[in-house]
């Protein structure tokens, strides 16, 4: 395991959301996925990460 973030790769990042996703954490798995999208150079591959991981607070639904 690396100590330096400048270390982690944009696959790092998303092993980190999925993980993050399977132990619903939806909120810390969108921001590995929106950090992994920042640094994936292809406009259409980063829009595909940023859709699969998206902002829980916009998604949300209230229920009473």
């Amino acid at each position: 395991m690396t100590r330096d973030p400048a270390d982690l790769t944009t696959a790092d990042y998303l092993d980190g959301a999925r993980e993050m996703a399977v132990v619903d954490r939806p909120y810390l798995a969108h921001l590995l996925a929106e950090e992994a999208a920042q640094r994936t150079a292809d406009p259409a591959t980063a829009a595909a990460i940023r859709a699969t991981y998206p902002d829980p607070t916009t998604t949300r639904t209230e229920t009473d």
